[in-house]
């Protein structure tokens, strides 16, 4: 993960100020590039204490195809009452509260858009993640092998319109599975060390489903930011010692992309320095 402390150093020397959305203010860098062989560990920060938890429950809500943020909560913490997700600011804030069909509706989002992306002009829907599977399965050499959420047809109807917007999928020679994804607004310090998580994660399961060997993660990533009020958090993580990444233990008997559960995803031996809280800018 030094490419990742790198570029928060990068950022704090060398990023430009700049207003933003939220009103609180960026430090920014554009568009930069990092790879993990997944191969050596899984890429989980060690510097500061990952949401591990979170990380699973988000990506099985969005293969879910669920534009529920109550039952991102359930399928996190076990119960839709009293718990606050990741996704809940989202989901309460002012711009999006009138447009909300039900209470935690997060409208059109990730998962959706990947498992019911709409036909224009059709009643009917495209199911990406499937297509995907089916595609890494049967047609490995392809070059369509592209799960995206960036509707722009649908970004008023979404809580968030996606910052990781596509990924592209890639089988070499050797069986081993790849991912390329393409992230147009990165919060670093909060936001980026999840995402690896998650895409990494997205990875070994597809791979595991398609009975590939597992390969490396890229991202690439546009608007390249550390929120302002984060600086401070970001000082502190960067005076940490690493620790040795953890290894991703999978439940080797799901053969189906739909059918993984939080307790057949865990890590083996990680081991990382306490959280450092921060304000997520909504």
């Amino acid at each position: 993960m030094k490419q990742y402390h790198d570029l928060l150093q990068e950022i704090l020397d060398n990023g430009e100020e700049k207003n933003d959305r939220t009103n609180v203010g960026t430090r920014s860098v554009f568009g930069r590039h990092l790879r993990f062989n997944l191969r050596r560990g899984f890429p989980a920060i060690t510097t500061k204490k990952l949401a591990w938890k979170a990380v699973v429950g988000e990506l099985l809500w969005f293969i879910e195809g669920s534009n529920d943020e109550r039952r991102l909560a359930e399928l996190t913490h076990g119960t839709k009452e009293g718990v606050v997700t990741i996704w809940t600011p989202n989901a309460l804030a002012p711009y999006w509260k009138n447009k909300a069909k039900f209470e935690g509706d997060v409208g059109r989002i990730y998962g959706v858009q990947w498992r019911k992306w709409r036909r224009p002009f059709m009643d009917s829907n495209v199911d990406q993640l499937a297509n995907l599977v089916e595609g890494l399965k049967n047609d490995p050499n392809s070059r369509r092998h592209i799960l995206t959420s960036w509707n722009p047809g649908e970004l008023d109807k979404m809580a968030l319109p996606p910052c990781h917007m596509m990924a592209q999928f890639h089988v070499n020679n050797k069986k081993e599975l790849s991912c390329h994804m393409y992230q147009r607004s990165v919060d670093v310090f909060l936001g980026l060390p999840f995402n690896i998580a998650s895409y990494a994660l997205l990875t070994h399961m597809l791979a595991q489903v398609c009975d590939y060997r597992i390969g490396e993660l890229v991202i690439s990533t546009g608007d390249t930011h550390i929120y302002l009020n984060h600086i401070d958090q970001v000082k502190e993580q960067l005076s940490r010692t690493e620790h040795a990444l953890p290894v991703l233990c999978l439940n080797t008997d799901i053969k189906d992309i739909d059918k993984f559960t939080m307790k057949d995803i865990y890590l083996l031996n990680y081991t990382s320095h306490g959280s450092i809280k921060a304000e997520m800018a909504v």
